[in-house]
């Protein structure tokens, strides 16, 4: 699966292996400044790097990755997922759940059928249509969550009961 966890933009003119090269170079060195922001971010209570500051670093590398990879490419990924991080923390539940969308598809074909990611991102998916008011695309998500969990925990475990209950009581 590497080749399709690595995908590049499909192009006319595809970029060089040099290119490729340098972004993920790049990639690698935005992805341990944004570990590092985090970091500082949180033993200073946000007085360093405010979580503005950490969606702009999100945002800012996703693009210029985005001339280079595909959103199905690990690092694009990775990046989506920090800044849906970012959304959920600052309450920004419409940017959270539309890097959340992004991030699902590939997310199911990058890992097992019966991933905990997967399921941890429907969690996080249905929990986010519930509080937009989309109850219909909810209940499917966290649904297509229980199911994932069932198997990996098995169908008595806590965490589907509770889930099922949040299912009852919206």
């Amino acid at each position: 699966q590497d080749k399709e966890k690595l995908e590049i933009c499909k192009l006319n003119d595809p970029p060089s292996a040099e290119t490729v090269k340098d972004m993920i170079k790049y990639a690698r060195n935005v992805i341990e400044e944004f570990r590092r922001a985090k970091h500082y971010k949180y033993i200073l209570c946000l007085t360093l790097t405010p979580p503005v500051e950490l969606l702009e670093i999100c945002e800012l590398s996703l693009d210029k990755m985005g001339a280079v990879f595909e959103d199905s490419n690990v690092y694009m990924l990775h990046m989506m997922y920090q800044a849906m991080g970012v959304c959920l923390y600052v309450q920004d539940w419409e940017g959270a759940l539309c890097y959340g969308q992004k991030i699902i598809r590939p997310y199911s074909k990058h890992y097992p059928s019966y991933s905990l990611n997967v399921a941890s991102m429907w969690l996080k998916l249905g929990r986010l249509y519930m509080a937009l008011k989309n109850r219909t695309a909810g209940v499917k998500a966290l649904k297509r969550a229980i199911a994932i969990m069932e198997v990996a925990h098995g169908k008595d475990h806590p965490y589907i009961s509770e889930i099922k209950k949040e299912l009852e009581d919206h």
